[in-house]
């Protein structure tokens, strides 16, 4: 009898130790989801806009500097001299803030040129198919005004490209016809993650700009394809979707009469999902290389 009593006697005692080591949660304001787009980035992709902007620009900049610092100095000839050279200078500077500018929209025209070179494909139950993902994946991240056409091709691909003030998701009748709807998900979300993390400006102005393939590829950003991958992946909270997608493309080989075998995808290949639908080994040290980004995706 007497433990019992005792017994029961500690039990208020048990209680107060488990309420002291209670802890209370302590919420940390600067932190970031790392698989969310950030306004950093998409700072940083505007800036790189920018800086390409200006050095296309670079030897009209310094021909107008030269002529303006030689009227500055020119003082000693006339007095009203350096006034021209501050009105040159400046008229300058505000033609070039407007070139920049425009630079940002020179890739609106590239949804015209994918709907003449693609034949349309797909039936209707297709298009309803990609229609009710796109519109449900675009809610979620927040891209609106999104067209969605299918492209005839038997390669794996799909591209989400400027169309003007709106924007057009390009995705081929075979990745359509092939994937399941998780796959497709997949593909989708890594397309429009592109635009939440501000790539698609430079993707799209490298493909309509004359440049070399280094060049292109240093506008558009070299390894980013996977960082859209995370951004997906998170949204849809499935990676193993779109690694189930990237590893279907990795094994497949464009055929003769592919648009992905062509010189314009050469040209374009930065706006796709699979950049190097042409390539036929895979590179594993590259970020952009599908067989990588689904490898990675499936230790998540």
């Amino acid at each position: 009898m007497a433990t019992k009593q005792r017994s029961r006697s500690r039990r208020p005692h048990v209680s107060r130790d488990r309420g002291a080591r209670y802890v209370a949660p302590v919420l940390d304001p600067s932190w970031q989801n790392p698989y969310a787009p950030s306004t950093s980035e998409r700072h940083h992709n505007e800036i790189v806009l920018r800086r390409f902007a200006f050095r296309r620009r670079l030897p009209q900049t310094i021909a107008v500097g030269v002529v303006a610092l030689a009227l500055v100095v020119g003082v000693v000839v006339a007095p009203w001299l350096p006034a021209v050279g501050v009105v040159v200078a400046l008229v300058y500077a505000w033609d070039l803030r407007r070139v920049v500018a425009t630079y940002a929209h020179r890739g609106q025209s590239l949804g015209a040129q994918f709907l003449a070179t693609f034949q349309p494909g797909g039936d209707s139950i297709e298009r309803l198919r990609l229609v009710t993902v796109l519109d449900r994946l675009a809610a979620t991240f927040g891209v609106d005004n999104v067209s969605a056409f299918i492209a005839r091709d038997t390669c794996y691909n799909a591209a989400l490209v400027p169309d003007g003030t709106k924007f057009s998701l390009f995705v081929t009748s075979a990745l359509l016809q092939d994937f399941e709807l998780i796959e497709l998900e997949g593909v989708v979300a890594h397309c429009l993650a592109r635009q939440r993390l501000g790539l698609l400006e430079r993707e799209s102005l490298a493909a309509v700009t004359t440049l070399s393939d280094d060049g292109r590829r240093a506008l558009a950003g070299s390894g980013l394809a996977y960082r859209a991958d995370e951004v997906a992946a998170a949204s849809i909270r499935y990676p193993l979707g779109l690694a189930g997608a990237l590893r279907k493309c990795a094994r497949q080989q464009p055929s003769a009469d592919s648009f992905f075998v062509t010189p314009a995808y050469a040209q374009w290949r930065w706006v796709f999902f699979n950049q190097w639908s042409d390539q036929r080994e895979r590179d594993l040290s590259d970020l952009d290389d599908v067989e990588l980004r689904g490898r990675a995706l499936e230790e998540w």
